[in-house]
């Protein structure tokens, strides 16, 4: 049988179990699993032989010592990453970017279009194209994800997206899932990035960390205890209002020196194209400030020394050890590296665990990768995608 017709019901109670324990660690020895999900042998044998029989689960090599003549007799469960298909779309105020993954999203196919016009008839427009372009070659596809900055309830009505000048509710999950005849999730872009670490990304195997994007503006998203922190205000953006520098300038709220005044790339380019007298792109100021001119790096060290302070006050605040730094704007931490050092431990105890910082320098397609890591959750645990 095609692993892409496995049925969704062998995706229920137990056997979920035991496919979730695959996807999230394999490969991994049938032992482990029964203890892991205090399973016996027996019944271990009996939930994954249709998971495997559907091909969704597969036997892996589990190598052994040739000059030793060891091998071992048991082979490890691993996911058949190609056995389902995803679509994620993250959708701009000006355009729709979206990929096709596998089950562990990796990045199949991608593609991006400009969008036609703001209003939800042309988002369902988009990313039905990018649908019909990424799905040539893998017709079959399991669910589709949609993310975009601002608030989402129930993983399908989008009550409010700045970007899009949407203020009302939109049922944009029905509305695409007419369009697309699939079933779609739609979620807040961060929650969806942060999805992906979680799962598949830098975070995979942590069970409490935050994940910070720096940009257009500022990110933050939460997992604490294996669970990731869903509410409606992290489409508010709450992380931007964090005061940083009593001497910075204003962000568009008029809040002096907070995290959007210092660390968006508008806030910085700004600040440089004052200096210099000239517009300025983002990057433009980053390479000014590493070849050592005087404006762009004043701008950009006080800008690396605030991106520190903002790391060390959500690791003191919410006690991770580890934090995700992405974004379009990341590349902030790397030519800046030394004020976000200081800036971190200027406000972090000296006895305290160091922080582990781990720069993830993304695009759009990253970010299109989240909302199928959502769409993957949703068809992996059920009808919303995972706290945990």
């Amino acid at each position: 049988m095609d692993a892409t017709s496995a049925p969704s019901t062998l995706m229920t109670g137990p056997s979920r179990a035991v496919a979730l324990e695959v996807l999230l660690r394999g490969p991994v020895s049938r032992s482990e699993i029964a203890r892991r999900l205090d399973l016996s042998a027996g019944s271990l044998t009996r939930l994954a032989k249709p998971l495997v029989d559907h091909g969704l689960l597969v036997e892996v090599d589990a190598g052994g010592d040739p000059e030793s003549g060891t091998v071992r007799r048991t082979r490890p469960l691993d996911i058949n990453p190609a056995a389902h298909h995803f679509i994620g779309a993250k959708v701009t105020g000006d355009d729709v970017h979206a990929v096709l993954t596998t089950m562990r999203a990796g990045v199949v196919a991608s593609a991006h279009t400009p969008l036609p016009g703001r209003d939800p008839a042309s988002v369902v427009a988009a990313v039905r194209e990018l649908t019909g372009q990424l799905t040539a070659e893998h017709p079959t596809i399991s669910r589709v994800g949609v993310s975009l900055g601002g608030r989402v309830m129930d993983h399908t009505t989008v009550t409010e997206a700045p970007f899009l000048g949407w203020s009302q509710d939109v049922p944009l999950g029905s509305l695409l899932a007419d369009a697309l005849g699939t079933p779609v999730t739609v979620d807040n872009d961060l929650l969806a990035l942060t999805r992906a670490e979680h799962w598949f990304g830098a975070a995979r195997g942590h069970d409490r960390f935050a994940v910070i994007t720096i940009g257009a503006g500022v990110g933050y998203g939460l997992v604490m205890h294996d669970t990731i922190v869903d509410t409606p205000d992290v489409g508010v953006g709450l992380l931007g209002h964090c005061p940083l520098d009593p001497m910075g300038p204003l962000c568009p709220s008029g809040h002096r020196g907070c995290a959007t005044a210092m660390l968006s790339e508008h806030s910085i380019r700004a600040a440089v194209s004052v200096g210099l007298c000239r517009p300025v792109t983002y990057d433009e100021c980053l390479d000014l400030a590493a070849d050592g001119d005087p404006v762009a790096t004043a701008v950009v060290t006080a800008s690396g020394r605030a991106l520190g302070r903002l790391l060390a006050a959500v690791a003191n605040f919410t006690l991770v050890q580890k934090i995700v730094l992405t974004g379009e704007g990341v590349r902030l931490a790397e030519v800046a590296r030394s004020a976000v050092d200081e800036g971190i431990h200027a406000d972090r105890a000296q006895r305290a665990v160091p922080l582990d910082v781990d720069v993830q320098h993304s695009d759009f397609t990253h970010w299109a990768r989240g909302a199928a890591a959502t769409a993957i959750q949703t068809y992996v645990l059920g009808d919303a995608p995972a706290s945990g």
